[in-house]
């Protein structure tokens, strides 16, 4: 297994690094390490700075899918995301410069006590049918779950969001931009073209000699994989539209003093639909369960019962040793796998009472009334090579 490198390899110190280079209070976290392959002085010189997030790119994808791309030539190295290795804990790294021990976003799917529901954290809709007064009280939400301040209120004037047009009203995307300007894009040349359009904005400003700050987010690459797998045609083609695109804006920006960072949330793997776990299959592991998992369905939070957690081991242990591994969730905090410093005071509340990690290509997954069957032919959230690791991508526009 790959644990995230908070010590100056991981996602964690490459925001550390951005903040230092805005000209933002020192984080408490470590800046990338020299040999991570970052300039980080040319970073700080730059006019502009881009961080475009394309969710799902790793390593693996990246290597196998468009080696001889613009966005390969750029490379100057890799990173691990943080764990889980999703993008409901990772984007909040991004937007708030936290380790998801501090943020304490677990997983898409997750129980927040303060309200008794289990909801997924990025749209903050139930599991299940929703209330059908859900939509209206979300609005609320963001407030009541997150004890945290996004990167963007410290940037206030300086910097803006870019996000797609579906997304930009979200309670999540609102709270996590506050003090950005906020663009929604439609499509990959859309995506550019709000970049470049931001950059032109951002040249208007006067930051005293600091760079602006410019955050995109692509999640189209991530929707394709989650449907057709990691290996399909459509992955390689959808790869290369993104690159050419982003070339073709690099040669447009040329003398902004921009300087682009193209990472990715995390990886991806392939999942037969063989290797799936359905508790619907186990209902005695599922009567020992005392609400739904949470997490993903690479790396899950089982909560059980009062008194069963033994039935729970020898349960796993007899029948499913070949698919997984459990640790109880203590040792798992403590062995500091969502990140180094202070946590969040309702973190233990959101890792249940065992972690359970999917070996090899395995998956689990059970379903609650009401809720929508659904499969998936690439996964993410584990901690294998492929999903851990993501390519790290300086390009300046010269």
């Amino acid at each position: 297994m790959v644990k995230p490198d908070y010590d100056g390899g991981s996602l964690l110190n490459l925001m550390a690094t951005i903040c230092s280079a805005l000209g933002l209070p020192a984080s408490p976290y470590a800046p990338l390490a020299p040999d991570r392959g970052l300039d980080a002085a040319a970073l700080a010189a730059s006019r502009h700075i881009v961080l475009l997030v394309v969710d799902g790119l790793g390593d693996d994808i990246l290597a196998r899918h468009a080696p001889d791309s613009t966005l390969a030539r750029h490379q100057v190295g890799s990173l691990t995301s943080v764990f889980p290795s999703t993008t409901a804990s990772a984007i909040p790294t991004f937007l708030t410069g936290l380790p998801p021990q501090a943020h304490g976003l677990t997983g898409w799917h997750m129980w927040f006590e303060e309200i008794n529901q289990i909801l997924a954290v990025l749209p903050l809709t139930p599991r299940g049918a929703p209330p059908a007064a859900w939509m209206p009280a979300c609005v609320d939400l963001p407030a009541k779950l997150f004890n945290h301040a996004p990167l963007s209120q410290s940037l206030a004037g300086r910097t803006w969001s870019v996000v797609p047009r579906d997304l930009i009203e979200s309670s999540f995307n609102r709270f996590h931009s506050a003090g950005a300007q906020r663009i929604g894009y439609q499509g990959t040349a859309g995506l550019f073209a709000a970049i470049e359009a931001c950059v032109a904005e951002a040249a208007k400003v006067d930051t005293g000699g600091r760079p602006t700050y410019i955050h995109a987010y692509y999640p189209v690459l991530d929707s394709l994989m989650h449907e057709v797998g990691t290996r399909d045609d459509r992955v390689a083609k959808r790869l290369a539209k993104l690159d050419a695109e982003f070339a073709a804006c690099r040669q447009r920006l040329a003398g902004s003093g921009a300087t682009f960072l193209v990472t990715a949330d995390h990886g991806f793997i392939d999942a037969p639909p063989e290797h799936l776990i359905d508790l619907d299959r186990h209902p005695e592991l599922a009567a020992l369960l005392s609400r739904p998992l949470c997490g993903e369905r690479r790396v899950a939070y089982a909560y059980v019962e009062h008194n069963r957690q033994l039935d729970f081991e020898t349960y796993v242990k007899r029948n499913l040793s070949h698919a997984c591994q459990i640790l109880p969730s203590q040792d798992f905090l403590a062995a500091g796998w969502l990140g180094p410093g202070p946590a969040h005071p309702r973190l233990p509340s959101r890792v249940g009472d065992f972690v359970i990690f999917m070996k090899d290509d395995w998956a689990i997954k059970d379903w609650m009334p009401g809720e929508k069957h659904y499969d998936q032919r690439g996964v993410h959230g584990g901690a294998s090579e492929a999903e851990m690791r993501i390519p790290l991508i300086q390009a300046p526009c010269l």
